[in-house]
């Protein structure tokens, strides 16, 4: 899919341009294919208190133009993407670094432009003070907002966006052909250990995901992270051992804007609640998605470190009479229909006829689909709080714990809280399992505000657990995806 906006890490939230930054970019740490934390520009990161971090960065890192990675190069990025002023999808992930309430106040211009928590103390090492302690942290630095930058970003930081300059393993390979490619070539200085073991990834943005599954059975195309659901069950006949099928850290929900008077009536949790019961997700995944994805019993997959199964309780349960007595409990839909919003570039139209299907048969309630072509118009209109009625709202994960899955989509003003949901004792349960001295202490926090956010308010209904449903050509060999959902590019070999 064509990214939603110019490839800058603090401002790339979806999945489009979220695979670009992931191979042009590199951070202090990141994933193994079995998600165990690893370093990767950072040669340590110490704290003893979860609050206070001192980082190292290995030496000879070198961005794509040639210029040093520093410690500057950080924390420069990370001053500029939290200032308010710039308007960053992702400026939230600063919010527990110390001084982050300066530069991004509530409300009003910045009353500084650094954040106090971030001291550069050579050109290879600078320390992190958090406002309190979070036990998650150092996961949560593999996110990509936490990318170093170069000087030439600050230059003009709207060329840059066509033109991005990384620290990782492929460099940009002439100008961004949008709606058509992005293509990148291998960058010879590379110094991280993934080293790739190919020439370079070209990224080709499709209209129709059939028709990009058309190029991949003809060779035409070499890996589709993810064949449409038509083909869920024919891909693996056609591709044979070159199909791959494999549960990742992502999920599919059915949202609301919360910021619509109508939709944020106490009582409209009631009817969102019956909305759920009104959807046969077990039928829903066996026959239309033919097995692509699981039932979800809650927001946060099952294959996440945190997960707790039963989050939702007995609203994700089929009941069509329950559904619809809480339906005209909470005195009905607004506008007495569901319009359904997604992207039509995705896998989304099987799903997304279905769950109106139901909530039309079971629940009692008009529900028409609402197709836009491309990802980006729909992400448009979500981000610019154009939605009257529901819309998709899918997650994969940024770092594969529950508290990604919980904090970055449901915290008062978080950059992914596209319903806007606020409820400010579930943001205190939160900061209560980020000041938490051990992960597990932490996750059982997560289960409870997720529990609660589902059972008591539901800003949005959990619909399915995703699969990785890939397949790659016969030009290409040692083809693997992470939980990410993420091929792993570097190790992807050319057949000659």
């Amino acid at each position: 899919m064509e990214p939603q906006n110019p490839i800058i890490p603090s401002n790339t939230n979806e999945v489009g341009g979220g695979y670009i930054v992931k191979n042009l970019f590199r951070g202090l740490v990141d994933f193994d294919e079995k998600s165990k934390l690893r370093l990767v520009a950072a040669e340590s990161i110490d704290t003893a208190d979860n609050q206070t971090f001192k980082v190292k960065l290995k030496p000879g890192w070198k961005f794509h133009n040639g210029e040093d990675q520093t410690a500057a190069s950080f924390v420069d990025a990370w001053n500029w993407a939290a200032n308010a002023k710039n308007k960053q999808l992702n400026a939230s992930w600063f919010e527990p670094i110390k001084g982050y309430d300066e530069v991004h106040p509530a409300e009003g211009d910045p009353k500084a432009e650094k954040m106090e928590g971030l001291k550069v103390t050579s050109d290879l090492e600078f320390t992190i003070e958090l406002k309190k302690p979070v036990s998650t942290f150092k996961e949560q630095l593999f996110y990509d907002v936490f990318s170093p930058l170069p000087k030439a970003f600050y230059k003009d930081t709207k060329a840059f966006g066509e033109h991005p300059i990384g620290n990782g393993p492929y460099q940009q390979d002439g100008d961004w052909q949008h709606k058509v490619e992005f293509k990148t070539k291998k960058f010879a200085d590379y110094k991280g250990d993934d080293k790739p073991k190919n020439g370079g990834v070209v990224f080709k943005f499709y209209n129709k995901d059939d028709a990009a599954y058309n190029d991949l059975v003809s060779d035409k195309l070499d890996i589709m992270y993810q064949v449409p659901n038509s083909m869920a069950g024919q891909y693996q006949n056609d591709l044979g051992k070159r199909a791959i099928s494999q549960m990742f850290g992502g999920n599919t929900n059915i949202s609301f804007p919360l910021y619509e008077a109508e939709w944020n009536k106490p009582e409209k949790v009631k009817v969102r609640q019956g909305l759920s019961m009104a959807i046969d997700r077990e039928t829903i995944a066996k026959t239309a998605l033919k097995g692509s994805k699981d039932a979800a019993d809650g927001y946060t997959p099952k294959v996440v470190e945190g997960y707790q199964g039963g989050a939702c309780g007995e609203f994700c349960k089929f009941d069509p009479a329950k559904a619809k007595e809480l339906i005209k409990a909470g005195g009905g839909v607004p506008g007495n229909k569901v319009t359904l919003t997604y992207n039509a570039d995705g896998a989304n139209k099987e799903w997304a006829d279905a769950v109106c299907n139901d909530i039309r048969q079971n629940g009692g309630v008009e529900c028409v689909t609402d197709p836009k072509p491309t990802f980006q118009q729909a992400r448009a209109d979500i981000t610019e709080r154009r939605m009257k009625s529901a819309f998709r709202m899918a997650w994969v994960q940024d770092f594969p714990n529950i508290q990604n899955f919980i904090s970055a989509q449901y915290r008062t003003k978080a950059g992914a809280n596209d319903m806007e949901f606020s409820d400010k004792a579930i943001d205190e349960l939160m900061d209560k399992a980020d000041a938490s001295k051990t992960i597990e202490e932490s996750n059982k926090l997560y289960a409870e505000a997720e529990k609660k956010i589902i059972q008591e308010h539901m800003p949005s209904i959990p619909l399915f657990f995703d699969h990785t449903l890939a397949g790659y050509s016969k030009k290409v060999q040692n083809v693997k995806f992470d939980s990410f959902r993420q091929a792993i590019w570097t190790d992807v070999e050319v057949k000659k």
